[in-house]
């Protein structure tokens, strides 16, 4: 088995580590680090602060002051319970460094002199690669999705680093750690290469790490956060944030807080497991290639449940890095219709207002739209044909628009006030016109590793520190998962897919990612049999313009979970762009799972009296 050696024999292998998962992103709860604290059994926090269009955002915000450029609220959030921190002797590590991670390092300290605690604080670099363009360019890189050479000119360009330079903090007497970009389990691996002395070769236990930090890095959504089975989750107010208990072997427990709200359970824990994990046989990670799909999952006690079984081979000779540019500039208008035939009245309105806005840009002699989407909410049009409704009384009508021209877009969207005059019902709710926002693209490249050298400051002050170079290797060839054969269904019935199965959605850039678990071990084979690629690729059809190029058959990859008797599935460019160049109202694709729990499947009828089965909710 990779990775089973013999630990350091300066390891303690019986020391349990634990890490409580104190943010999921930026702009999380202010009160979860206060929770974890107050448990008084976590040796780490973490935070975890940036999605890929956040860098773009601290990019111009460090360009209007040079002492910007990180998550200014997560790094409050932290100096706000610096004392507690400190007292208790437990170590923080965040990327909410952003693109100025000493900016943040020296905010903290600032902090920490004004509270009258003495703390060391490091910073990270070396993953911003924006002067290097030149030389990315020259090597000749191309973009991963379309071969395209990298961008000249990008708003930003960062790498995802790994572990090691957490830990080289670490290892030094850091006790907050601030990083830039890197991958967000690398916030949990680095403390547990700190403390078990897991080298380059232990991929097993790597992989474990990377896993716990995966199963962390969301916050609350391990712990009943967006669950399919929202309703057995108590305490929305205080939901429980999510603890690993980790050991040198790599094995771990997720809990929480004892007395907070939310639920830990083999559910809460593998839709977090397949949230946005692509191939689960081949997830790429500076440190290692992770192999997820034997692990496990057992309940062993309330609110307790063990994680064992994660793979690890060579990780890639590449560093994944992302760059974001400026594609012109979008407007969303919402307005509400009430009153009878509301569906119609929003349909009409869209129509109508986008042929004005071309009739406004012909006379002002500009290009045409580049794009417009148009949804009503309320009225289900994000489940195509899908939909239930066949009328409603009130709805929202979105209107999305994208043009090169901020100022085609301003004077487009000032036409929202005259259909107030027109359309019977209609409130634009007191909010005033929207206004034009860049579009950002993002571009995504293979970087070879041997072009970083990430720095280490301890207390403002440079420590040694290299790369270590591991033995690299190409990820595992995962054959993309066809139907199984079809099984048997005496005496059958059609029932929806959340009656046997669960969902957790997410994006991969512009690809929608859904993970699908069923609710028992029996019920697989004909989660497989029945859920097809294509089976989910017809049910999101909608979800792609018309002319795509791919046949629609070729647009799904399916995976498979058999640890924990799951499929993942991966759509393809069906997110409209995805993030902050999508124009639409869910451009990270996260109902979409929920959408996929009304597909029908053909089960035995003798399931009904099944323990795991669950009855679809009422209509």
């Amino acid at each position: 088995m990779p990775g089973s050696g013999d630990l350091p024999p300066e390891v303690n292998a019986d020391r349990t580590v634990v890490l409580g998962g104190a943010s999921g992103a930026w702009g999380d709860s202010s009160l979860a680090a206060a929770q974890l604290l107050a448990t008084e059994r976590c040796d780490y926090l973490l935070f975890e602060a940036l999605a890929e269009i956040t860098m773009a955002i601290l990019t111009r915000a460090r360009a209007k002051d040079p002492s910007l450029g990180y998550a200014t609220d997560v790094i409050r959030m932290i100096g706000r319970d610096l004392a507690t921190i400190s007292a208790q002797g437990v170590r923080v590590v965040t990327n909410a460094g952003g693109v100025h991670p000493r900016a943040a390092a020296a905010a903290l300290r600032s902090m920490a002199k004004e509270a009258g605690v003495a703390i060391r604080i490091a910073s990270i670099e070396g993953d911003d690669l924006l002067d290097r363009v030149g030389e990315l360019r020259e090597a000749g890189i191309t973009e991963l999705r379309d071969g395209s050479p990298v961008v000249e000119d990008p708003l930003s360009i960062h790498a995802y680093l790994g572990a090691r330079p957490i830990a080289a903090a670490l290892d030094a007497g850091a006790q907050v750690v601030v990083t830039g970009r890197c991958v967000d389990s690398a916030l949990a691996l680095g403390p547990l290469i700190h403390e078990f002395g897991w080298g380059t070769d232990d991929l097993d236990r790597l992989s474990q790490g990377s896993l716990a930090g995966h199963l962390l890095e969301c916050g609350p959504q391990s712990t009943g956060g967006i669950s399919t089975d929202w309703r057995d989750v108590p305490g929305w107010d205080d939901l429980g944030y999510p603890m690993a208990e980790c050991r040198a072997d790599g094995s771990f427990t997720i809990t929480k807080p004892a007395g907070s709200g939310g639920i830990v359970d083999e559910r809460t824990v593998a839709e977090q497991l397949v949230y946005e994990i692509g191939d689960p046989g081949a997830y790429l990670l500076p440190d290692v290639t992770c192999d997820w799909r034997e692990v496990t999952l057992e309940a062993v006690g309330q609110d307790r449940v063990e994680v064992v079984g994660a793979r690890g081979w060579p990780p890639p000779p590449t560093y994944k890095a992302c760059a974001q540019t400026l594609d012109g500039f979008k407007a969303t208008c919402m307005l509400f219709i009430g009153g009878r035939e509301a569906r119609d009245k929003a349909e009409r309105l869209c129509d109508a207002f986008v042929r004005r806005a071309e009739r406004i840009l012909r006379r002002e002699n500009l290009p045409p739209l580049r794009r417009h989407d148009l949804e009503v909410l309320g009225a289900e049009s994000t489940y195509g044909p899908h939909s239930r409704t066949t009328s409603s009384r009130e709805v929202v009508a979105k209107i999305a628009l994208h043009h090169d021209s901020r100022q085609a877009i301003a004077a487009v969207v000032r036409e929202i006030g005259s259909f107030g005059m027109v359309v019977p019902g209609l409130s634009g709710g007191g909010t005033g016109l929207p206004k034009p926002t860049p579009v950002i693209r993002l571009h995504s490249f293979a970087v070879p590793r041997e072009l970083f050298a990430p720095t280490v400051q301890l207390d403002a002050e440079a420590i040694p520190y290299a790369e270590p170079i591991p033995e690299t290797g190409q990820a595992p060839v995962t054959e993309r998962s066809e139907a199984s054969p079809g099984c048997e269904t005496p005496d059958p019935i059609v029932v929806p897919l959340v009656t046997i199965a669960h969902t957790r959605s997410g994006d991969k850039g512009p690809d929608s990612n859904i993970g699908v678990r069923a609710r028992h071990r029996d019920f697989f084979p004909l989660l497989e049999s029945q859920l097809s690629a294509d089976v989910v690729a017809q049910w999101f059809a909608h979800r792609w313009p018309t002319d795509h190029e791919t046949p629609i058959e070729d647009r799904v990859d399916r995976y498979r979970l058999p640890g924990i008797h799951a499929l993942n599935f991966v759509l393809h460019d069906a997110l409209g762009g995805g993030g902050i160049s999508s124009l639409r109202f869910d451009p990270q694709g996260k109902a979409y799972g929920q959408q996929l729990l009304d597909l029908p499947l053909t089960i035995p009828r003798a399931w009904e009296s099944h323990p795991a089965f669950r009855p679809a909710d009422p209509e």
